[in-house]
């Protein structure tokens, strides 16, 4: 299993990175949370990881911390959870707001990440919802006291901005791109990628 990369960063694009380490290069499946928050390319990044085994392919996950990929961890074992949809799940929200969401039986919320349903959202607020506070998570559901927080939409749209300006985009330029396909999408991941494909087409 390996447990931990550091190397410099080759490449960052929407769906993974390469990290040199050791004269390999390692693509990594990374969220978008942990995407948004790396280097430029060239510099050295460390990221807590998880390998996933396949009899097609081996696949390594990528995570800023290692609450988050211990979170990842819990998540592919609830029935129906694989590593991609765990991975949209940290992608559409950081993780301890995913794992607020989670113990405060925010199914609703939960279900906003594309391919989880409501029934799985249950689930995984069944199995998953009291053992999160040993994993040292206090992230509280929305909607708590104070009022000021953005509303979901408008936290969308920040993070998905966050992530095309770590891609060597613009702020302002960033900020059209989201605007002219906000309506499209339901979650980070998806109105990135939406972005950047009408981006391409021009």
């Amino acid at each position: 299993m390996i447990a931990r990369l550091e190397g410099r960063l080759i490449s960052r694009e929407v769906n993974g990175v390469v990290i040199d380490a050791g004269g390999v290069g390692y693509e990594v499946d990374v969220p978008l949370s942990t995407l948004a928050a790396l280097p430029e390319p060239g510099e050295t990044v460390v990221l807590a990881t998880h390998l996933v085994v396949r009899e097609d392919a081996h696949q390594l996950f990528g995570f800023l911390n290692k609450r988050d990929r211990d979170l990842f961890r819990r998540l592919i074992r609830v029935n129906g959870i694989g590593a991609k949809l765990a991975l949209a799940m940290l992608s559409t929200y950081a993780g301890d707001e995913l794992a607020g969401l989670i113990s405060g039986g925010d199914v609703t919320g939960l279900a906003k990440v594309p391919g989880i349903g409501k029934r799985t959202a249950e689930r995984i607020v069944l199995e998953l919802g009291e053992r999160l506070a040993e994993m040292g998570f206090v992230g509280a559901p929305a909607g708590g006291a104070g009022g000021s927080e953005p509303t979901p939409a408008a936290a969308m749209e920040a993070e998905a901005v966050a992530a095309l300006e770590s891609l060597g985009y613009q702020r302002a330029s960033a900020e059209k791109m989201v605007a002219a396909v906000r309506d499209q999408a339901d979650s980070v991941e998806t109105l990135v990628r939406l972005a950047l494909r009408a981006t391409v087409k021009r």
